[in-house]
Order: C-alpha cells, then structure tokens, then sequence
C-alpha cells in the first residue's frame, strides 16, 4: 500500500515537505518594558518590531507602551504582531524586569520602576545630581550607561554607530544650509567640472569625523581635518584610503583654513568633562559669510566659542554673519535609522541576558557587559573601582557577593 501511494504521487509530481524544526526556546523568560520617550524632541526607540518578533519567539515578554515607536514610524500594530503586549500607561512599561530607553529616565520614571529591575539607557552621569542617582538607590536598579558600555573588543557600540549616523547626516545639513532655499550661499556641496569645490574643515578626527569625511569626499569637497593626535589623525588617513589634509591644531594654521572654508564641523569629543574650545570668537569672525558651523559636540560643551545649544524646531541661528548649527540629538533627524542601529545591539545583549539568567548573571559572566553598570542593588558598583586597583572578575565578584 506504501508502494503504491509513493507511486501516484510521483506520477502526480506531489512530494513530500520537509517540516522546520521548531526554535528551541529559552527557559530564562524575561520581562522587557519598552516605555515612550517624553524628553524634548527624541524621537528614538531602542527596539524595532523585527527585533521584539525575535526576542519573543525566544521566549521573552516585551510591553511597549502606545506610540512608543510612533516617531520612528513604527506602529503600536507593528509591535502587536511581533508579539509584544501595548500598555497604555507608562507605569505598566515601566514594571519590568528590564527597561529600554534612549534618554536618561527622569525621577519620576524612575519611581516606577520595581525595586531591583535593571535599566538600559543613557545615564549622562556628568549631567545628574546626587538625587538623581539616589533615587536609582532606592529603588536598588542596575543601571547600564549604554554610552559606555563596551563589546568584546573594546569598542563603544552605541557611540560608534550613533556617531556613524551624526557624521553621515552633518554633510547632508550643509547641504541644506548652503542652498538657495535657506539663504544660503548658494552653494552645491562638493563640486562640479570647472567649479571650484566647497571647502570642509572638520576639526576633530573620531568616528563623527570619520563619516563627514567619506560624505563629503564622496560629493566632491576638498577636506582639511584637525586633531591634536596624531594617531587618530594617522588612522582617518588609512580609513579613508586616500591622502587628505590633516594637521594638528594651532591657532594660526586652523584659523587660516577657516577663512576660507564654506562648512566647518566641529567633531570634537570630551574624554572628561567639557570639550575644549580651539575656534574663538575671533576666528568665526574673519570666515566668510554664509559660511556653516555644525558643532556636534554641543551636548558637551561645543568646541566653537559662538556656539548654543539650539533645537530641531529652531536649528540655526546667525553670528558674524555665519550660520550656526548647534543641535545636540542630530541622531533624532533619522530616527528610523537609528532605532534600527540601537536595536541591532541591544537585541542580542537581551538574548544572552535571557540564556544567563538576568542582568546580574550578564554582570558576573561578561567583563566588557560590566563597564556600564553604575549602579548594583543600590550601591555604586564601579567597575572603574575593580580597574583602578587591578582587581581579577573572580575578586570583583566575592566583593559584591560580600557586600549583598
């Protein structure tokens, strides 16, 4: 009778399917809250419906609070059919295991939270005051800075590709700035054959740099990039692959390129505290008018003495006759690109926090996991403490197990 039913399913060209083994899911279920982001103009969300589709089908349990993606042009339908829960109120987002948010909770939020649940966001510790990080005591959080949180190789993945998109997307603002329509100086960036090309100055030669560098090559544009090291300024050369400008930064050499320079980027980044200014007053004074300054590294400081902090509603502002372009979160101009780029990282942190166990399980098994967290069950955890007295993780581990 097999023989037979074989056969006239051959002859009907009827043939077996082979079936898809099911995905083997986790037996750590975690409980992720993905709330709406309320500070000013952030537009961002950490994961994407793709990334909730994979993180519950392994298992885990995600609520996203309504129109937590609504500016990243997701739907709260998109997240309902990857699977998550929508919650109407920030409380019910808020009373997970884990929260995912892009900018630093305020104490309200934080008041929210369950006692000892773990946060992933940008903490900006050099912005908060000592109640800031009490109230995160109280509530005995594990606090990750993802601004400084680390992979296996020593990179800063969110800085990198956040840096990535605000050096790919400051080419593209001038550009805007130097048109017509914005009273500009009517200028293409970049060039064609017989016109002389733009003139960029990019003062600072990290990842920001990097990707303004690669933007307005590829338009055109003649580059001077300074950087008072020389290794990083080394390394953009071998980046680009190609010789371009570089020099380290003196007054009398950056501030004759600025005269004749259309777009200045200042990518500038702090190691500690406030980024120091190298473009005076008088400098922005004698470049040209209508030239462009965008100071990316506002959010700290600004490395333009003419510079202010402004917003996306009201992005420029002019001074001596130069257009300034001073907004802290660019990131937020391309919020779908950037949720993506968050989401890319933090979906597989999530699903190996799931296989261990939780955030503490993260913290014992995973060093470069362990240089963002701040705070731990309500102490200051410092793991900059374990790296200034040279402790092992196993030594780092007994003193946490002796202190809790």
């Amino acid at each position: 009778m097999g023989a037979k039913m074989a056969e006239i399913t051959k002859q009907a060209g009827i043939y077996p399917q082979e079936a898809l083994a099911k995905v083997k899911k986790s037996n750590n279920s975690l409980m992720i809250g993905l709330p709406r982001e309320v500070a000013f103009q952030e537009k961002r969300v950490v994961l994407t419906p793709e990334a909730v589709a994979l993180l519950v089908n392994n298992g885990q349990r995600v609520m996203v609070e309504t129109n937590a993606g609504k500016l990243s042009k997701f739907t709260d339908r998109d997240y309902s059919d990857a699977g998550a829960k929508v919650v109407y109120t920030a409380k019910e987002a808020y009373d997970a295991e884990i929260v995912l948010k892009v900018e630093p909770p305020k104490e309200n939020e934080i008041a929210m939270m369950r006692p000892g649940a773990c946060l992933i966001s940008a903490l900006q510790l050099g912005k908060q005051n000592a109640d800031y990080i009490h109230a995160l005591n109280r509530k005995k959080v594990t606090a990750v800075a993802f601004e400084n949180l680390e992979d296996k190789v020593g990179g800063m993945p969110v800085v990198r590709a956040m840096s990535e998109i605000a050096g790919s997307t400051v080419m593209l603002v001038a550009a805007e700035y130097l048109s017509s329509v914005n009273d500009g100086k009517g200028l293409i960036l970049g060039g064609i054959t017989g016109v002389p090309p733009t003139q960029v100055v990019i003062i600072g030669a990290g990842t920001v740099a990097e990707y303004a560098a690669r933007t307005a090559l590829g338009l055109g544009a003649t580059i001077r990039i300074f950087d008072n090291h020389i290794y990083k300024l080394r390394r953009i050369k071998q980046l680009l692959g190609q010789q371009v400008y570089t020099s380290t930064i003196d007054n009398y050499t950056l501030g004759q390129a600025l005269k004749e320079a259309d777009v200045v980027i200042g990518a500038l980044r702090a190691e500690k505290g406030k980024t120091k200014v190298v473009v005076s007053d008088e400098m922005v004074a004698a470049m040209m008018p209508g030239s462009i300054i965008i100071d990316v590294s506002i959010d700290q400081g600004g490395c333009v003495e003419t510079s202010e902090m402004t917003t996306h509603n009201n992005p420029t502002f002019t001074k001596y006759d130069v257009i300034h372009y001073c907004v802290p979160n660019i990131a937020s101009r391309v919020a779908r690109t950037a949720s993506v780029a968050l989401s890319n990282i933090f979906t597989p942190i999530l699903l190996q926090m799931a296989d261990l166990g939780g955030a503490e399980e993260m913290i014992f098994n995973y060093k470069w996991f362990m240089k963002g967290v701040y705070t731990y069950r309500g102490s200051l955890t410092n793991a900059h403490l374990a790296r200034k007295f040279s402790m092992s993780h196993k030594e780092l581990q007994l003193l946490l197990a002796a202190r809790y």
